[in-house]
């Protein structure tokens, strides 16, 4: 079927109440372009619910009028939504045409029995959220959507699957699968031809066998083809082939096309996690599915910028936590380099809020684990299939049962893949917990979260309960019916499970990003623990402050979460506009990617003791400019994996200190601020090495812009500096940004790292953090646009985006330029 875009032409508007319409209360609808967030832009309520963010709940109604031509009579028309957040119905001209509960599924309606071909149709769809998660969502249309239109015998969407059984070095047998789909009232015999292309598009193996087909039936077309010499994929290499499927009858009358890579997989206790015969060691990021300033809205250029900017940062591995990846993404995982483990659900039978899936997932949980499947199928960056998250019900006899079903149902839609669940052990028992503070004439809070309870105390409390013979008998099912036991707050159990289990292959699903160092010593210390996921790698909305700072006062006590206006969880390496933290440079060090050392210095001026929650780096930025704090004591951090470092403040020696594995990496000097060049450098068997460097700005003078690489949907990502004379950032001089178009563009949102903005992202204007801001721009076909980035008292910075790219109207001031 030939698919393209269903993205242009929409209205948007919350839902109005049909009776108050009648009574002649309405409300507009905006015109907007998919795909689209519909709670990203809302005010939100200082009173309202931390775990989103304080977006308030809502319902929303979009709705798109379009001519069917005439030429469609008879044709098979299918509307394809990649995602629909949530409790999402669909209209056609007046009609129901279908609905889906879960916000994260894509789905299909069978739209030709409801269009009317050479006449104006209309399409409308609603979708709620409200009490049903524990992150922000976003809601509305926010993934793509897409028409398909093809003949009475055609290839359905995702009819086209490739699967590679045998891979040797000289050749690779390569399976297509191809569905052909019969809507007449009468058998038709086709042509089934496959073509494959290398990643040259060199054309390297054919076939063609004739399908027959049933009236209103189909058939599918298996033919095994021989590539010879085939290059391999893989995160290192991955190279992505095409398979091209055409049915013919006399001539073309449908085709499909897809990539894929040439991979083999194995896992074992003994050897690890295997990509094409090699030890694969997984560093991997946890991701929830919003794209920071961009609310939940998937721009596939947005997606490809997070996966490079975390495989940058050191990551081979993303886990979609918790629900299924975008499509999107997975295609920037396929060409980029980036193993997958895609997640179901957050629940299944044990609800977490008051209306959330697990109200559903009894009606749908089969039809929603197909529709990953059927998503993921032909993509070689998926490695694992996560049919849950720190689900209760994996410590009892009826999660065994539950879990068994979502293993065998994933194994039979896709054997070629590992499945894992993300079992949290303290979860597991907690009502045996609750039923043992009982018997002890203690009060349990019904009430209280996993995450608080993990918060509550020091790390190691998950895992003493983790470790505790109690977890062991009551995981047992859960953990046996998996191909690789995934592991959330549990690296107790990593070593003392190889004797317990000696068949049993681990993967830390979920880990305390303080906990690095350690849990990457596991790693790459016990062959049967294949990977890591740190809590998480890109910064995220909700959750808002699990990973704050705090200083309190004698008596206070820390909490989890942090009030309005915080916004973000603030635990990721990356902050919500992609800007590397402290700990992401760690992070690096630690995986053996980063000689060179990282400065960290502690910021100045807080009251108070310094609380760290479990997942709480250090309130520190890499900078030396610290204006009004001249002669104060500040902290400073230096990262290393060399056996020691040296800290110079303008050429004096302010000490030296051990680092390295045995010091976890790290080292901290309290030094004087003096303005100047602070320059920390390694020492490796008593020999000066690597270095690095800080060096103090002057004073904000300039702004400074540079355009990233990504262009897919007209989309521009401009990075925004504050500088000095020489280029430098000032990271002590925030203000007011903001960002002016002129031409036919949208300033999709203008925002920074800040964890707790003032200003909303959907406004042309933001304060800046930590020097920096960032502004995404979307282009109208070939137009180009003009951008006047400008803030209170610095030269503005000006330049023109076009199709063909950006040229800098002041080449000075680009962030490149200054170096």
């Amino acid at each position: 079927m030939k698919r393209t875009s269903f993205n242009d032409g929409w209205q948007y508007r919350e839902k109005v109440n049909p009776f108050a319409e009648l009574a002649g209360i309405s409300a507009l609808y905006n015109d907007i372009t998919l795909p689209h967030d519909a709670q990203i832009g809302r005010d939100r309520d200082p009173e309202g619910d931390r775990a989103v963010a304080f977006f308030p709940a809502g319902a929303y109604q979009y709705r798109k009028s379009f001519l069917v031509p005439s030429e469609f009579e008879g044709k098979r028309i299918v509307v394809e939504f990649e995602g629909v957040y949530r409790d999402a119905t669909v209209h056609i001209n007046g009609s129901f045409a279908g609905q889906r509960p879960y916000g994260y599924s894509g789905f299909t309606i069978d739209a030709d029995t409801f269009l009317r071909p050479g006449e104006e149709n209309t399409i409308e769809v609603e979708a709620r959220n409200g009490e049903d998660s524990r992150w922000y969502t976003g809601a509305g249309i926010y993934r793509n959507v897409w028409l398909h239109v093809g003949p009475e015998v055609h290839i359905p969407a995702d009819g086209l699957r490739v699967t590679t059984p045998d891979v040797e070095a000289d050749a690779a047998i390569v399976e297509v699968d191809v569905t052909v789909s019969n809507t007449r009232n009468r058998r038709a015999t086709v042509s089934v031809s496959v073509n494959i292309t290398d990643p040259s598009g060199a054309t390297v193996a054919t076939g063609t066998v004739p399908v027959t087909v049933e009236a209103n039936g189909s058939a599918l077309s298996r033919q095994r083809l021989r590539v010879g010499a085939p290059a391999l994929w893989s995160a290192e290499a991955p190279a992505l082939y095409t398979a091209h499927a055409e049915l013919s009858d006399d001539a073309v009358i449908d085709q499909a096309s897809s990539s894929f890579g040439i991979r083999k997989l194995q896992v074992d206790p003994v050897r690890g996690l295997r990509v094409n015969g090699q030890t694969v060691k997984l560093r991997g990021a946890c991701i929830h599915h919003d794209n920071g300033i961009l609310g939940a809205a998937t721009f596939d250029a947005a997606e490809e910028r997070r996966v490079r900017l975390l495989k940058e940062a050191g990551f081979n591995a993303i886990r979609s936590a918790h629900n299924p990846i975008s499509a999107g993404l997975l295609e920037a995982c396929d060409r980029l380099g980036m193993y997958v483990m895609d997640e179901t659900f957050d629940m299944w039978t044990s609800g977490k809020m008051s209306h959330d899936y697990s109200l559903r997932f009894a009606e749908w949980w089969e039809r929603d684990v197909e529709a990953m499947v059927a998503k993921d199928f032909n993509h070689p960056s998926v490695i694992l299939y996560s049919i849950g998250n720190e689900i209760p019900e994996t410590g009892s006899a009826a999660g065994g049962i539950t879990g068994r079903a979502l293993a065998e149902k994933v194994r039979a839609l896709d054997s070629t893949r590992f499945v894992t669940n993300a079992v949290n052990g303290m979860l597991a028992v907690m009502d045996d917990l609750k039923a043992m503070g009982a018997q002890r004439g203690s009060s349990a809070d019904e009430g209280a979260g996993i995450n608080t309870m993990m918060a509550s105390g020091p790390g190691d409390f998950m895992n003493q309960i983790g470790s505790s013979p109690l977890v062991t008998e009551k995981t047992a099912e859960s953990f046996g019916l998996l191909d690789i036991a995934g592991m959330n707050y549990l690296d107790a159990r990593y070593v003392m499970d190889k004797e317990l289990f000696p068949n049993r292959v681990i993967v830390g699903t979920e880990t305390f990003p303080t906990h690095i160092d350690h849990n990457w010593g596991l790693v790459t210390d016990n062959a049967h623990v294949i990977g890591d996921f740190t809590w998480t790698g890109f910064d995220y909305l909700g959750e808002v402050g699990i990973g704050a700072p705090q200083y309190l006062a004698e008596g206070e006590q820390p909490t989890l979460s942090a009030g309005f206006p915080w916004i973000a969880a603030w635990c990721g390496d990356l902050d919500l506009i992609g800007g590397r933290r402290p700990a992401s440079f760690y992070r690096e060090i630690v995986f053996g990617l980063r000689p060179e050392p990282y400065i960290a210095v502690n910021r100045p001026g807080r009251d108070g003791t310094f609380y760290a929650g479990p997942w709480t780096w250090s309130d520190s930025i890499a900078s030396w400019t610290w204006s009004g704090h001249e002669g104060a004591t500040l902290t400073v951090e230096v990262y290393s994996d060399a056996d020691e470092v040296e800290l110079a403040l303008n050429g004096a020696v302010i000490g030296r200190a051990a680092a390295g594995r045995e010091h976890a990496y790290r080292a901290e000097f309290p030094v004087a601020y003096t303005p100047g060049t602070l320059v920390a450098t390694a020492i490796r068997n008593g020999i000066r090495a690597e270095s690095y460097t800080l060096t103090t700005a002057g004073p904000a003078v300039q702004l400074l812009a540079e355009v990233d690489a990504e262009t897919a949907d007209g989309i521009r990502f401009v990075r925004i500096g504050l500088a000095d004379g020489d280029g430098r950032i000032v990271s002590d001089a925030d203000r007011p940004v903001t960002v002016e178009l002129e031409g036919e563009a949208k300033l999709l949102a203008v925002g920074s790292g800040n964890p707790a903005p003032a200003d909303s992202y959907v406004s042309r204007q933001h304060t800046s953090f930590d020097g920096h801001a960032l502004a995404v721009v979307q282009l109208a076909g070939d137009e180009h646009v003009d951008v006047t980035i400008t803030a209170y008292g610095l030269t503005a910075a000006r330049l023109s985006l076009s199709a063909d790219g950006v040229e800098f109207l002041d080449r000075e001031r680009s962030l490149s330029a200054a170096g």
